[in-house]
């Protein structure tokens, strides 16, 4: 993939978009349970310098998309969630974590209704749009995916420790001091786009289903 300084301004406004929103989501939705540790913090919000890491958010993002054929691999500040503040920790700590992979597939979602108005003989057709709506999408979903796997502490596994029985949970909650080194070995040896291709193929399949827009 051609890695020109078009294709990364391009590109970039979607990723801060995808992980700023995903990061800000789950503070509110935190909020909404109980826990207002984010929001007395100022990270409930739209701002992107409040979420940016400029390794994780933009230099690891770009990399993984470009080198990896649109695979996006990268972390934001981490929202604080003080879990023990939410009304029902174990069942509400379910919601805080799909908050985020859920408003990646509607901003997916969004960008497949961007795509079909930009494309030649749409409502907005405009090269550059079309490209930024591209991006847009695979940023989201492959985000989506990515934090859906059953690893701690991506939300995918903070959503299976929210329903695993306490007895499975106690020592699945120990696993999270190694989750992060598993998903760089994953990507490093490229087994974490072998389990992620498909998850990427599908939910293009369901957002195309959605919106009944072709985006294979």
């Amino acid at each position: 993939m051609d890695l020109s300084l078009e294709r990364i301004a391009l590109a970039a406004i979607p990723i801060i978009l995808a992980i700023t929103v995903h990061e800000a989501s789950h503070g509110y939705v935190a909020r909404m349970f109980g826990d207002s540790t984010a929001w007395m913090l100022g990270r409930v919000t739209l701002n992107p310098l409040k979420h940016i890491d400029p390794l994780g958010t933009i230099l690891v993002p770009l990399a993984t998309y470009t080198l990896f054929g649109g695979l996006l691999f990268g972390w934001a500040k981490p929202v604080p969630v003080n879990f023990a503040n939410l009304r029902n920790p174990k069942r509400d700590m379910l919601w805080v974590a799909a908050a985020g992979p859920g408003t990646n597939l509607l901003m997916a979602i969004a960008w497949a209704f961007l795509l079909a108005a930009t494309a030649p003989g749409g409502s907005f057709a405009s090269a550059g749009l079309q490209e930024m709506s591209s991006a847009g999408i695979a940023i989201n979903v492959s985000l989506m995916v990515l934090n859906l796997l059953p690893i701690l502490p991506l939300d995918g596994g903070r959503i299976a420790l929210s329903l695993l029985p306490r007895q499975l949970a106690i020592p699945y909650s120990n696993t999270e001091r190694y989750g992060f080194i598993v998903v760089i070995l994953l990507l490093v040896s490229g087994a974490l786009g072998v389990v992620l291709g498909p998850l990427f193929r599908g939910s293009l399949t369901l957002i195309g289903a959605i919106t009944g827009i072709d985006l294979r």
